[in-house]
């Protein structure tokens, strides 16, 4: 789950400057991230902590340029959204392209926080070329922030989806019921989750959404933490909830596929990796939440 602060100066002060992406370009303590298809290179091996690759701006010869901050030296990271047909870099062998479910738990959380933000804007920059209103052209403003239409003036911006995600406990707390989405093909048990609708508030949605996948009423819900998650451009928002009861659960038949409730000692088993149930990867608030679970009262 997210820290309290953020640990990475997005420099919205400079995203007006005239030109900001050009100068930075040729900045020599500038570095860049670089994007295609979702997946950044890293740097470090197949075991242990990684961080990603910080290239010099004259590395990149095909891209979508942003600005995605500053460092801690106060020097400018800028992002590269690269076509999928670019080549760039696929020479260095100890390097390679990977996604955020890939890197889960292998970055720092300071270099989390950076891949998340750089992979939720390329998307949107590899998305939304045109104006949603009148189907114009447009033209990157705010360095890689904005799009203006050139046709009808309307401004765009990277829009942030809310999702609620819920971990929901039993009567007296010593079994968690888990969800088998139809995607996974039941090999894997998680969290329940779903969008808010137009209208409608966080609470609303998490009783909504756990009342159709599961048939499950809550007596209860708390707010735990939020985690942006950019497939394509989402913020989970995390909650714990008690059921008024533990009978007649079952799955929606579509979505998920089957409902269960999970002992403390099933739990343990599958955050080990053993057994037959799979759980969410350590990139995700969805095992953060269920870690948070086991953990009360171990």
């Amino acid at each position: 789950m997210t820290t309290m602060r953020p640990s990475l100066d997005r420099a919205a002060d400079l995203r007006t400057e005239a030109a900001v992406i050009d100068r930075l370009r040729a900045e020599a303590t500038t570095r860049v991230i670089a994007v295609r298809q979702g997946r950044t290179r890293i740097v470090g091996g197949e075991v242990g902590e990684v961080s990603l690759l910080r290239v010099e701006p004259s590395q990149i010869d095909d891209a979508t340029w942003a600005l995605l901050g500053r460092d801690e030296q106060g020097s400018a990271i800028l992002l590269a959204a690269l076509p999928p047909e670019a080549d760039t870099l696929d020479a260095a062998p100890d390097e390679t392209w990977l996604g955020l479910r890939d890197l889960g738990g292998r970055l720092a959380a300071g270099e989390t926080e950076l891949l998340i933000e750089a992979l939720a804007l390329a998307g949107w920059l590899r998305d939304a070329p045109f104006c949603p209103a009148c189907g114009g052209g447009t033209e990157l403003r705010q360095a890689g922030w904005s799009r203006h239409c050139l046709v009808c003036g309307k401004e765009h911006f990277p829009r942030t989806d809310p999702a609620v995600i819920v971990a929901v406990e039993s009567p007296d707390g010593e079994r968690l019921l888990l969800g088998a989405n139809a995607n996974w093909g039941g090999r894997m048990y998680s969290c329940f989750a779903g969008f808010t609708e137009a209208g409608e508030s966080l609470e609303s949605t998490v009783h909504r959404e756990l009342e159709e996948e599961a048939g499950v009423r809550l007596a209860s819900l708390d707010y735990v933490s939020s985690q942006p998650w950019p497939f394509p451009r989402s913020l989970m928002l995390g909650f714990r909830a008690v059921a008024v009861d533990e009978d007649e659960v079952r799955p929606d038949g579509e979505e998920i596929i089957d409902v269960r409730w999970f002992t403390r000692a099933e739990i343990a088993t599958a955050l080990a990796g053993e057994g037959p149930v799979g759980l969410p990867g350590p990139a995700s608030i969805a095992r953060a939440l269920i870690v948070a679970w086991f953990e009360d009262r171990e």
